[in-house]
Formats: C-alpha cells, structure tokens, sequence
C-alpha cells in the first residue's frame, strides 16, 4: 500500500465522521446520529473524472486526475441537525436515501437547495464551501461516496461559517 493512503485509512476513519474538527474555530456537526463508514478501498486501474454541474448557483466544474481512493459513508442526520460549515478535496456524490435534505452554499447562505428523499446530487469539492441541515421533523439519511484526489488525506475538511451567515 503506498504511504498516503496508509495514512488515509485511519485518518479518514476519524475525521470523516461529521463531528471531526480539522481547522480551529472551524464549525461543527450537530445532531449527527451516526457517520459510519461503509466501505473503502483503493482505485487499482487510473481513474480520471470530470464532473459539470449545473445547480441554482450556476455551473461548476470539478476535475479530478489520479483518483487514488473511494470512502463511502453512510450519514444521519437527527431532526434539526446539521454537518457544520465545510469542504472536500475532490468530488463527492450525495444520494438522500431517507428524508429531506437542505444544502446552503458559502457564496449564499441565505437560500438552500432541497433534496427529498431518492434524489441525488454532487458537490464539486475542491474547496467548494457549504452546509447541509436536516430541517425537518425525523432523521435524514444519506449515502455518500468521496473521490480522493492523489496526496489528500480527508475526504472532509471543516472550515469557518462565512461571514454573513
């Protein structure tokens, strides 16, 4: 196993979970009922990948070369929780398997993006600042698979709540 992803196992394992603080004064999850990792395991033929996405704030690209990993984790959030203010440095699919998901953007916080259950959507990563609520009355479940970009470690790292939110 090459070295980074020696380090990868055990660090994701720890800081992939919603809860984990990676920056200080970085916000955290709350009301996470679980953040298991489902399964792992390294890319053993090259994996490039191109993701367009159009959303309700415009287009955005995200590319990635090299894949080295995939970490799939299975999220739930309790009624009123939240995953904190954060980022991933490559591309990540959501699948909302139960309940109905808010997701906020850093760029504008104001207004969010619902996603019911059997819905799916992808965030770009690479820097890409954002929040997901469960603003309803029962738990939100999601499926989510991270590509890790060659020589990252986390597939999540928390940030500061922008200014204005």
């Amino acid at each position: 196993m090459h070295k980074r992803l020696m380090l990868f196992v055990p660090v994701a394992a720890l800081c992939a979970v919603v809860g984990g603080t990676t920056v200080a004064g970085a916000t955290r999850g709350s009301g996470v009922v679980s953040g298991r990792i489902l399964a792992q395991g390294d890319f053993q033929d090259g994996l490039d990948a191109k993701f367009k996405v159009s959303g309700h704030h415009g287009t955005q690209v995200s590319k990635i070369d090299g894949a080295g990993r995939a970490v799939v984790q299975e999220i739930v959030l309790g009624p009123g929780g939240h995953t904190g203010w954060h980022s991933h440095p490559g591309p990540v699919v959501v699948v909302v398997q139960q309940g109905v998901l808010t997701l906020y953007d850093g760029a504008d916080c104001s207004s969010g993006k619902t996603y019911d259950s059997g819905e799916a959507f992808v965030d770009p990563g690479q820097g890409h600042l954002h929040i997901a609520r469960n603003e309803g009355s029962s738990n939100v479940v999601l499926l989510v698979t991270y590509l890790a970009p060659p020589g990252t470690g986390v597939p999540r790292i928390d940030r500061d709540a922008p200014v204005d939110c």
